[in-house]
């Protein structure tokens, strides 16, 4: 075996590829040879054993991301997983009411690095670490083979390319659309904006809370806050609540939230849109609602951010649980990563002992299906939902 192109564990630290975690740390590593950041290696144990195969970055604590546990051409490995990926997708996507959905969700579906989300006939890449950029080549030739797709768009402008070293990428790989493109979901029609659009365009993995929120709404005055474009806010209409507040400090947002409302063909009178910081609005407005939402966006995106994190979500839940009505609903959510669940409900359980308010949990987050975690891969999992009655 060439020696050039492996990389040999310390003695005892091949348990966690054997275990099937994707991840290797600087710190597991015996002998790394000479490479550029993302070259595929393969993997041995200190006694010599192949182990898996992945891509390396030599001045990173996280090394390298494991690709596959097998010694077949990577080539091959990567049609297959996703193959794999867009054949579990079929078995849960109608796609006579959804035609947005996640094709690729890193680990979860065992490329680490790589996000694949469908719009329509447009797929959005985004693109993480050294490692699947070089093999950009390679993914946008297996979505041309398998998809057929209009177009191809790359929004690579993630926090964790800065950490690779990597600068923002974003434009057309393949073919063409309009920026602004319509889609639905559920049977919603939402447009999506390719270059303006946070993530890659919408949050799809909240389409089943939203699905929850819908079902919850009738009758309800419902406030959303860190609106976005609307997407809780939509289903809250469809679901007959008797009005909509949506709040978000994005103007660009909420001209999209009106669009979507009108897309729908909702009545537009029914849906207020208020531009300001959530935090000012919850101390500062007087609104008259049933049915909170707290959907913020990350506010740990570090492991230095907890503590801040803590304090904000701990303080924007008081805010809206000060304001909220004995039998009131509140959905809270948490994106942050480095906010565990159980971290988070003890957040919130603060948050209703210094709002004074008896609170009971009715359900917990319920995972998006084109989301899926690896269960070797506990660290996959970062969105918590809570959703909450707020008894008196």
């Amino acid at each position: 075996m060439d020696k050039l192109n492996q990389v040999t564990l310390k003695p005892g630290k091949e348990k966690a590829v054997l275990k099937k975690h994707p991840w290797i740390f600087s710190g597991a590593i015996d002998s790394l040879p000479a490479i550029e950041p993302g070259e595929i290696l393969s993997i041995f144990s200190h006694t010599g054993t192949f182990l898996a195969q992945g891509y390396f970055h030599p001045s990173n604590s996280l090394a390298g991301r494991i690709l596959t546990f097998t010694d077949a051409p990577i080539e091959q490995v990567l049609r297959e997983k996703f193959q794999r990926a867009l054949e579990l997708r079929k078995t849960f996507i109608d796609h006579t009411v959804t035609d947005c959905y996640r094709l690729i969700h890193a680990e979860g579906d065992g490329i680490p690095g790589l996000i694949v989300d469908l719009y329509g006939s447009v797929a959005v890449i985004q693109i993480n670490t050294w490692g699947i950029e070089r093999l950009r080549p390679l993914i946008q030739q297996t979505l041309i083979d398998l998809l057929k797709p209009q177009a191809i768009y790359e929004k690579s402008t993630s926090s964790a390319r800065k950490m690779e070293g990597l600068s923002d990428t974003q434009g057309f790989l393949y073919g063409s659309c309009e920026d602004q493109i319509a889609v639905k979901e559920n049977g919603i029609r939402f447009w999506i904006s390719l270059e303006k659009g946070q993530k890659t365009g919408f949050f799809l993995d909240q389409r089943e809370m939203r699905r929850t929120v819908g079902a919850l709404s009738s009758g309800k005055k419902v406030l959303n806050c860190f609106s976005y474009s609307g997407g809780f806010s939509l289903y809250a209409l469809k679901g007959s609540a008797s009005h909509v507040i949506s709040v978000d400090a994005s103007e660009e947002a909420l001209r999209l939230a009106a669009l979507n409302t009108e897309l729908n063909g909702f009545d537009t009178s029914q849906h207020e849109m208020i531009q300001a910081d959530v935090f000012e609005f919850l101390r500062t407005s007087s609104f008259d609602s049933d049915f909170i939402i707290l959907d913020p966006p990350a506010f740990a995106k570090k492991k230095g951010d907890v503590i801040a994190a803590c304090s904000g979500y701990k303080e924007i839940n008081r805010l809206a649980m000060q304001r909220m009505a004995p039998r009131s609903l509140l959905l809270t959510c948490s994106c942050s990563h480095f906010i565990s669940e159980a971290l988070f409900q003890n957040i919130v359980f603060q948050a209703a002992m210094e709002a004074g308010r008896e609170v009971q949990i009715l359900a917990r987050h319920q995972l998006a299906l084109d989301h899926p975690i690896n269960l070797a891969h506990p660290e996959g999992e970062y969105l918590k939902s809570l959703l909450l009655h707020i008894v008196g």
